[in-house]
């Protein structure tokens, strides 16, 4: 995660940068196409995230940071004539609210692209009301393969959406790396791994097992846990008992941080590995003690060390939000500007005003988009996956997430 901790150190360094001013709030009746306040068009940009519940550190994160790109947009009269605001819905971690969600933000006229989800399982019960609507979804944390390569991706890859894509890699390489690190740079041989059979806890088990065995090593248990309950204990002693030299756990901080502390209480003082899901402060807090020494990957290079973020951490910390941006902040603001950047190809094809069918014109100008932006180079392959491959390993280190390696993953 771009744990707290940093936000304020690097903010220092890059001190000076413009303070963010807020722009008015969007009108009761979802206003459209009336004047904006400076004689031009309101766009809305959705937000689709947990704004509630276990996982709202990362959801919040994800709505402020869209929200700073709308702001920074209007302070930049980046589009003329138009004038970019948020409409932000908690999914509550939920693929069926997440779809009644995706139903809600179709209605508005207004909304000519939405952010969001979080949870990979909330974005396939998404993805096909949006498509039948022409309404772009750029997703900044959505990492299962299959919702842009199709349910049998392995075997043939098979665009399911034109309408959706993600600034965030997959787990068809989140998995695989984190397997050689823990391979080949850790030196552990021997893994028990755990899911919480969710879409995206499951995926990234079975892309880092199929990788760990391929290298050589050992699966010597496997187990699924209820994402429900905090009791871990027998799933705990098993891990003891199997000789396992480290866990590998798919699923998120929630489970991941209790499930580290008891499986440390059982007396297995071995490392717990796990994905994006895990890279929280909230999971240091839920691990305590115990998790020194965990370790998690996370898409991208860190936020906190690309001088390309030193801006947007800095206008993050001046636009005064009280809650981190955490781990998918950069991947949201990239997320809502290539949606920015579309609805301004768009406009500009145009004559300066938006056509019509402004939401099909939107998917298709996102296709082409490219730019540079918080976590380096922003564009989209053709199955509207991110072309930055990057990712990272972290580790829990005095109380804190610190950089082990980044790298991409060599096949």
């Amino acid at each position: 995660m771009r744990q707290r901790s940093l936000i304020a150190i690097t903010a220092a360094l890059a001190a000076g940068a413009l303070t963010l001013t807020a722009c008015g709030s969007r009108d009761e009746d979802g206003g459209g196409s009336s004047d904006s306040g400076n004689g031009g068009t309101t766009v809305v940009i959705g937000v689709d995230a947990p704004l509630t519940g276990d996982l709202s550190a990362l959801g919040l994160g994800i709505k402020n940071s869209v929200d700073l790109a709308a702001k920074t947009a209007n302070k930049e009269k980046f589009v003329e004539g138009v004038t970019f605001k948020i409409e932000a819905l908690d999914d509550q971690g939920q693929a069926s609210v997440g779809q009644q969600n995706a139903t809600k933000l179709v209605a508005n006229k207004d909304v000519l692209g939405v952010v969001g989800p979080l949870n990979s399982s909330v974005g396939e019960s998404m993805q096909k009301v949006f498509d039948t609507a022409k309404l772009v979804e750029v997703s900044p944390a959505n990492t299962n393969p299959a919702l842009t390569q199709g349910v049998n991706w392995q075997k043939e890859k098979v665009r399911p959406y034109k309408s959706y894509f993600r600034t965030a890699t997959t787990d068809a390489i989140q998995g695989p790396f984190a397997a050689q690190y823990v391979y080949n740079d850790a030196k552990k041989k021997k893994v028990f791994v755990i899911d919480d059979k969710k879409t995206y806890g499951a995926g990234l088990a079975a892309t880092f097992t199929e990788e760990f065995k391929k290298l050589g090593g050992k699966i010597v248990g496997t187990e699924h846990i209820n994402p429900e309950s905090k009791d871990f204990s027998a799933v705990a002693t098993k891990v003891k008992n199997s000789g396992a030299d480290v866990v590998y756990y798919g699923g998120e901080y929630p489970q991941a941080g209790p499930l580290s502390k008891q499986i440390k209480d059982a007396g297995a003082k071995i490392p717990l590995v796990g994905g994006d899901g895990i890279y929280s402060a909230d999971f240091i807090k839920l691990a305590g003690a115990a998790g020194t020494g965990d370790l998690a990957t996370s898409v991208g290079a860190p936020v906190e060390e690309l001088p390309s973020a030193k801006e947007f951490v800095a206008n993050y910390k001046d636009a005064g939000y009280k809650e981190a941006f955490e781990a998918y902040g950069g991947y949201s603001y990239d997320s809502a500007w290539a949606i920015i950047e579309a609805v301004k190809k768009v406009v500009d094809d145009n004559g300066g005003k938006l056509p019509d069918d402004a939401r099909a014109k939107v998917v298709d100008a996102m296709q082409n988009v490219s730019f540079d932006g918080v976590t380096g180079k922003v564009s989209f392959d053709e199955f509207g996956d991110a072309t930055n491959k990057q990712l990272t390993v972290y580790s829990v280190k005095d109380g804190n997430w610190a950089t082990v390696k980044s790298g991409t993953f060599t096949g």
